[in-house]
């Protein structure tokens, strides 16, 4: 190979990275306005078809290869029905990036349940979305890679389309236990809390008995998912200690043991 071929060559290479660096550049510049799913999907299919150009404007320089593109090129109902064929979960992906791109269930930094059947799938906050898979970060900071054709069957909530988020709290008291002064505690504590948007409208309730005692149940109400687990774990907390300074008694097993 001639040296003008390798000059060829290394101005192609040079020419596929400048383009691709100038689109991640310019949907940069794009996704600080606006940081959605579907801007990350496309700028992944724009650095596919850049190098495929790239790659096939590189293969007309020579005329081995010239032949063999236009060859390729001639048979390209041949040559897309075997790589359908040959790709067809790859293909599915790209396919569903676009569905989800378009009808975008989730964005970037939104928190999201995916759920298969009975099971979740992923539980945290997307990251990314690329021409095969969504990339969610969970709050045990393990990132789950999810393809896009699993994203586009599951069942996806998402709690940013939700105005206020409620968690249902309950605890358990003892039967020789003062109900009424126990619900009252129970609403004071989660109305009280500065991250809750509980009233006196939020009710306690009974929601059934076990063999221990009397199951109280509510529901906090939060701003947004950080809110409410901050909220909850403070108020199980509070309810500890207020529910013994008001002598109302919290069951739990004990074991006796008589020694002779």
């Amino acid at each position: 190979m001639t040296m003008n071929n390798w000059i060829k060559i290394a101005i192609f290479i040079v020419a596929e990275l400048l383009i691709n660096r100038i689109v991640n550049l310019v949907f940069r510049l794009m996704s600080k306005k606006h940081n959605s799913v579907h801007l990350r999907f496309i700028k992944s299919i724009m650095n596919v078809i850049v190098i495929i150009i790239v790659m096939y404007s590189l293969a007309q320089q020579f005329e081995v290869t010239k032949d063999i593109s236009k060859t390729l090129l001639q048979s390209s109902s041949l040559f897309v029905a075997l790589a359908t064929f040959a790709a067809q979960q790859a293909l599915s992906n790209i396919i569903s990036g676009i569905s989800l791109s378009i009808s975008k269930p989730y964005n970037v930094d939104e928190k999201i349940r995916v759920v298969q059947g009975s099971s979740v799938i992923a539980e945290g906050i997307v990251k990314d979305i690329t021409i095969r898979h969504t990339v969610i970060r969970q709050f045990n900071g393990e990132s789950c890679i999810v393809p896009n054709s699993v994203m586009d069957a599951a069942v996806i909530t998402n709690t940013n389309y939700t105005g206020d988020i409620g968690n249902f709290m309950e605890i358990e008291i003892a039967y020789d236990s003062d109900i009424e002064k126990a619900m009252d505690c129970m609403q004071q504590v989660c109305i009280e809390h500065e991250l809750t948007l509980n009233t006196v409208n939020n009710k306690v309730f009974i929601k059934g008995y076990t063999s221990n005692g009397i199951i109280l149940k509510t529901t906090v109400w939060t701003e947004n998912l950080d809110d409410s687990f901050q909220a909850c774990s403070d108020i199980r907390a509070a309810l500890v200690e207020t529910f013994r300074k008001n002598g109302i008694h919290i069951p739990y097993q004990t074991v006796t043991v008589h020694t002779i």
